[in-house]
């Protein structure tokens, strides 16, 4: 049987109100984008600035897209060949979908930074300044979620449901489900891309990023965003492509990976109860379990619009984060709203599963359990990152105390900071699992990734705040417009910590969603989904998924530590050359540029393409069993490692910025406490930007990639 998505939905009014809801955002998101552009640059010298990032960031993602097309190609040509025709027109969708929203977010943060500056040059005023800045970020957030919502109603509206089919490549005939195929690589080709723009554009930015502040803190006792450091200009195009289109395709991804849990789980469980014979499911059962993930998004869109468009309309303070907190609050409390509607539209009058412990309105708990999880763990992100509370002060006062003294307490604030938001996944995880089964969890992942359009928007502020302050030192502008953008730096580190704090958080909901889905794929039809973890087979698979995360990692540290060391040496020999520390003979830019882009670009393909290879081998060889095993055990592994990667590096980082304000009594900038804060901060740096945020993409692929193959390793196992 073959649903439409019209038939799926029920009601073709609800099509036309999802449709008119993606459509709306996306004509919000042009009329920023628009708006944006049309304000003033300033000076030319800010203008010139500008242009220098734009055109780097763009030349940088273009010849990135080069490689990645590459990829995208291949591997769309094998799913086509060898697996189901059509998946590999879906895995070219989620590629362009994920694709489409980089490029649009990381232009929208190289108009928007200059702009921000200006806005607080002309103004004077932080509340008129933040204003511009989360305008500039509600692109890239609003952009997540629209087209991640347009590429799955696409998936849908084509090819629909098929629960009970059979599908081949043109090549061979592997007999796997057509529609979980097309689903499945659809959110692959996100993942993709996600993986390469984080791992290439990590590299990039600290690397530039790293050797800037090694050469003007620590070799020259210079300004931190002084324009006479070559290495300055490639670090403010870091910015834009890894916080900003790194982190759009990373949230998109999740996003799209916890509906097509959602769907695939529903597909399973209507196959069961039509291989049992039991009448508890019907095919209106089957189409709710489906529509209800669709609607809950939809839901989010447009709560996530109405925060953003209240915080763009209403007249702002002077306190920042209390501007932003009053966004994110406001799209997550009209989602619950909406989100309880769609439960109640999609399940009043069809039978239930005997998990539904409270009837129609069970999956809407679930789902309220993520959203209060996902906003939960940004809080606690906030207490461990932010100059507002005790552990970060702490961290800035342990600086007078040395280098040594730093680092250790800045690895026991990250390892503090893991367990409460580790036991608030694990609670709602299991709640929702006992009051709705499978379904139940996949929908409380869904949930906490429901209003990512606004948490997107809120990470956003950070890159583009960070720019904006970088342009006004660099550009000269006078010292109370560097107050205001020191501010609203002050609060995108905090922003940016917790978007990375929600990105790993929907990370681990999106997995273990995933991974449910999974042993459901390869399961016989009508038994007991089991994955036996007593198994040697299974504890092989996890032991071996767990040394994968710190084998990843190091190889993530190493390439940007390798990339740093030669930019540094390239900014020093620049530095050197007559006129240049005087201010009278301009730096190389574009060399430094240049070379970011290189080593960013060569080091990025072996560990992008480990996350693709090593469930595809594994399976293979192994078998489900193996696979199953080793995407626990490297989620095990990797939950708590991105945390402690996180929530030190920002703390880290904000505790520089601490003494920098002159926040620590007889303590500012270049004393010893400083350039003790200064290595906390570099050592941050790749934390939080490289490992920290390529480590919840690697999981999240290996599981995709897990669940579209898991047919195929259930029939093909060389080792028996």
């Amino acid at each position: 049987m073959t649903e439409t998505l019209a038939k799926i939905l029920g009601n073709n009014n609800v099509w036309y109100i999802l449709l008119c809801v993606v459509i709306l955002a996306l004509c919000y998101i042009f009329f920023n984008y628009v708006r944006i552009k049309k304000m003033n640059e300033g000076t030319e010298e800010m203008s010139e600035m500008a242009g220098i990032i734009r055109s780097g960031a763009a030349t940088f993602l273009k010849t990135e897209f080069g490689a990645i097309a590459a990829v995208v190609v291949v591997v769309a040509a094998i799913f086509a060949l060898l697996v189901e025709v059509t998946s590999g027109i879906t895995f070219v969708i989620g590629a362009c979908m994920s694709s489409i929203v980089c490029i649009l977010g990381m232009r929208s943060a190289t108009f928007a930074n200059v702009r921000t500056a200006n806005k607080a040059r002309e103004s004077l005023s932080i509340g008129e300044t933040v204003k511009v800045a989360l305008c500039g970020g509600s692109i890239s957030g609003l952009a997540v979620q629209a087209f991640g919502m347009l590429g799955m109603l696409i998936v849908l509206a084509i090819w629909g449901v098929d629960f009970d089919a059979k599908g081949s490549g043109l090549l061979l005939d592997m007999e796997c489900n057509p529609s979980v195929m097309r689903i499945t690589t659809y959110s692959l080709g996100c993942s993709v891309v996600a993986m390469f723009n984080r791992v290439a554009g990590g590299n990039y930015t600290k690397a530039a990023d790293i050797s800037s502040d090694i050469l003007a803190k620590l070799r020259h006792d210079m300004p931190e965003d002084d324009s006479r450091v070559p290495n300055v200009i490639a670090d403010f195009i870091g910015d834009n492509v890894n916080d900003i289109a790194g982190n759009c395709s990373d949230l998109l991804e999740s996003f799209v990976a916890t509906m097509a849990s959602s769907i695939m789980i529903a597909v399973f469980i209507y196959n069961s109860a039509m291989a049992t014979g039991s009448s508890a499911v019907t095919e209106a059962t089957f189409r709710s379990t489906i529509v209800f993930p669709i609607l809950l998004a939809g839901g989010g869109l447009l709560g996530c619009l109405l925060g953003l468009g209240f915080a763009a309309i209403r007249k702002m303070g002077d306190n920042p984060s209390k501007e932003l907190n009053l966004a994110t609050w406001i799209s997550a409390g009209i989602t619950v709203l909406l989100g309880l509607g769609a439960s109640y539209i999609a399940f009043r009058n069809v039978p239930l599963y005997n998990e539904f412990t409270f009837g129609w309105i069970t999956p809407w708990i679930s789902s309220v359990l993520g959203i209060i999880s996902g906003i939960a763990i940004g809080t606690i992100t906030e207490y461990y990152t932010s100059t507002d509370f005790k552990p970060t002060r702490k961290l800035a006062e342990m600086a007078t105390e040395g280098e040594a003294f730093v680092i250790t307490k800045g690895d026991a604030v990250g390892s503090r900071s893991c367990l409460f938001p580790i036991l608030l996944i694990a609670v709602s995880l299991f709640i929702s699992g006992k009051i709705c089964g499978t379904y139940g969890i996949a929908i409380s992942a869904l949930g906490m990734l429901a209003f990512v359009g606004a948490t997107v928007s809120i990470d956003a502020f950070g890159p583009i705040a960070d720019n904006a302050g970088g342009l006004a030192e660099s550009c000269h502008l006078a010292p109370e417009v560097r107050t205001i953008t020191d501010k609203l730096d002050a609060v995108g580190n905090t922003t940016a910590a917790i978007g990375k704090g929600f990105a790993i958080g929907s990370a681990a909901f999106a997995t273990v969603s995933l991974i449910v889905a999974y042993v459901g794929n390869y399961s016989t039809i009508g038994e007991e989904p089991v994955l036996n973890i007593a198994s040697f087979v299974v504890v092989a698979g996890g032991l071996v998924g767990g040394a994968l995360i710190e084998y990843f990692s190091a190889m993530l540290t190493d390439n940007t530590i390798d990339a740093a060391r030669v930019m540094a040496d390239e900014g020093d020999r620049q530095l050197s050359i007559p006129g240049v520390l005087e201010g009278k003979v301009k730096p190389d830019y574009n060399k430094c540029v240049r070379m970011a882009a290189r080593q960013a670009l060569r080091k990025m393909l072996i560990p992008s393409m480990l996350a693709l290879l090593i469930p595809v081998i594994g399976g293979f060889l192994f078998g489900v069993q193996f696979v199953g095993g080793l995407l626990i055990g490297a989620t095990i592994c990797a939950i708590p490692r991105a945390i402690f990667m996180g929530n030190s590096g920002g703390s880290f980082d904000n505790a520089k910025k601490y003494i920098e304000s002159g926040l620590l009594e007889g303590h500012g900038k270049g004393s010893a406490a400083h350039k003790a804060a200064v290595t906390g901060d570099t050592v941050g740096d790749t934390r939080k930007d490289v490992v920290g945020v390529a480590i919840d993409i690697f999981i999240k692929m290996m599981s995709t990639v897990a669940n579209t193959l898991a047919g195929v390793f259930s029939h093909f196992t060389l080792i028996h």
